[in-house]
């Protein structure tokens, strides 16, 4: 790339001459960056990584293997390719900021689709990711206090719980002035989701197919899934194998087995082949819902131009290679993570891959870490997500002020709030999940990008490749929202 065709050498550069007179209204974007490119990757590859990352081995699940692959690197291409034309979008547009480049292209309209999209993706990706910590955390509480059932305590209720953790750990974090600050959470935030790959890839060597609880539905099993595996120590793993490496089927009575004298036998079951067996192309009424899914799992695109105007040395390939980098690496761990939670619990895993792995153990202390580890790693995620959304707030109320430290404190405190409201009493995290990315999540990576891209820049003819490419990314658009309309994720539970 020529370095002379750089938005940053033309517009962007606070020493530059040239066009600086004409965007010299967003004389705050001409400020040097501070932050390097591994903790560019560590902030974009943590607003990438997300609760998402939980839902895709049920994905998998109702698309199959072959079709999952096909449409999660088609997505993570089109994602990609949105960043690229928000970048190029950015250099034509000469500003950093994502709602003026929506006014630059449309006026007032165009702010606010900005403006609204980013507020919605990003208040439902933070409420995720905190309807986490409300569900989770008091059951990791419970393991650590060894207490059977839940006793009515404060400190294991999760709505105190996420109030303690947002006003304790995620504002301090979110009042910092600067995203590249965050950089080493944000790595810290990957660390424990690579740690949390790594013990499903284990689990799956560890953990044998049938599993007692994918029965549990069988009107003819006498005794439930879930209870059969309490009879073994959860540190005894061996003795776990052992039974579920039995032909275990529905009971049938046997008065007459002198080698049953309960009455109970098991015999080979027809469908325990079909249980084990990896299906590589899956059409079902949840299939739809696997696009709004992957959608949502790679939004960060509300992150990318924040991150963009700190990043040191700043140019347009260099920041591209920041988001090949992150969204790559993200690829790769959402492929190994909904490969082996499909391959350990087949057509029987949940929605979300942990609440599936307490069906088999209760009390494990690997299991243990790991919830601890996700908790940790979205509780560090919610402050790189809030970001974007005060920006945005900022720029459209309070735009040419000074920084003020106040309006930046009460901002942050007013998302958290209300966000807090959403996870207390909205019920189920699939409706996050449906909504969002059907809606918010699609005009952010493929709408907006496109909208801007084909308004702002006129060096591109109209039948060149890249405009070709927006009118698949429209087809693209039209498949999510009809996956949005016909998915049935009102009636789901996690």
């Amino acid at each position: 790339m020529d370095e002379n065709d750089d938005g940053e050498s033309q517009k962007f550069l606070s020493n530059g001459m040239m066009k600086k007179k004409k965007y010299e209204e967003y004389h705050e974007e001409y400020h040097p960056g501070h932050t390097s490119f591994g903790m560019s990757v560590f902030n974009l590859s943590n607003a990438i990584m997300g609760s998402g990352i939980l839902g895709l081995s049920f994905a998998m699940a109702n698309t199959g293997i072959v079709l999952f692959t096909v449409l999660l690197v088609a997505v993570a291409i089109l994602s990609l390719y949105s960043v690229h034309l928000l970048l190029v979008t950015a250099r034509e547009g000469g500003s950093l900021i994502y709602e003026k480049l929506g006014e630059r292209a449309f006026g007032w309209p165009g702010k606010m689709a900005a403006f609204g999209s980013i507020i919605m993706q990003n208040i439902g990706a933070m409420s995720s990711y905190l309807f986490i910590v409300k569900y989770e955390l008091p059951e990791v509480i419970r393991a650590f206090l060894a207490l059977e059932e839940t006793s009515g305590e404060w400190y294991l209720n999760g709505n105190y719980l996420v109030v303690f953790v947002s006003v304790g750990i995620i504002l301090p974090l979110s009042l910092l002035k600067n995203l590249g600050y965050l950089g080493y959470t944000s790595g810290f935030s990957l660390s424990c989701m690579v740690f949390f790959l790594g013990v499903v890839i284990y689990k799956k060597t560890q953990l044998p197919c049938p599993l007692p609880f994918f029965y549990q539905h069988s009107s003819n099993l006498s005794m439930n899934a879930s209870d059969m595996v309490g009879f073994y120590p959860p540190h005894n793993s061996s003795a776990l194998m052992d039974f579920s490496r039995a032909n275990i089927s529905p009971p049938v009575v046997a008065s007459h087995n002198a080698h049953h004298p309960t009455g109970v036998s098991f015999e080979p079951h027809s469908d325990v082949e079909d249980m084990c067996t990896p299906k590589y192309f899956v059409f079902n009424s949840q299939t739809a819902y696997t696009i709004p899914i992957l959608a949502f799992a790679f939004v960060c695109h509300p992150e990318v131009l924040p991150i963009y105007s700190e990043l040191k040395d700043r140019t347009r390939k260099r920041m591209q290679n920041v988001s090949n980098l992150s969204i790559l690496t993200m690829l790769i761990m959402y492929m190994l993570s909904a490969l082996f939670g499909y391959l350990t619990f087949y057509d029987n895993v949940e929605a979300e891959l942990l609440h599936t792995f307490t069906k088999v153990y209760k009390f494990d202390t690997m299991l243990l870490l790991v919830r601890l580890a996700v908790l940790t790693a979205v509780t560090l995620t919610v402050p790189i997500v809030l970001f974007p959304i005060r920006s945005s707030i900022t720029t459209l109320l309070f735009s040419g002020r000074e920084f003020s430290w106040t309006r930046h404190l009460l901002i942050a405190a007013a998302i958290l709030a209300f966000n807090n409201m959403l996870v207390i009493f909205v019920p189920t995290i699939r409706d996050i999940f449906g909504f969002i990315g059907s809606s918010a999540a699609t005009m952010l990576i493929f709408i907006l990008p496109a909208a801007f891209y084909l308004r702002l820049v006129k060096s591109v003819p109209f039948r060149s490749p890249q405009k070709i490419g927006v009118g698949v990314q429209k087809l693209t658009i039209s498949h999510s929202i009809n996956s949005f309309l016909t998915a049935p994720f009102f009636s789901l539970h996690p």
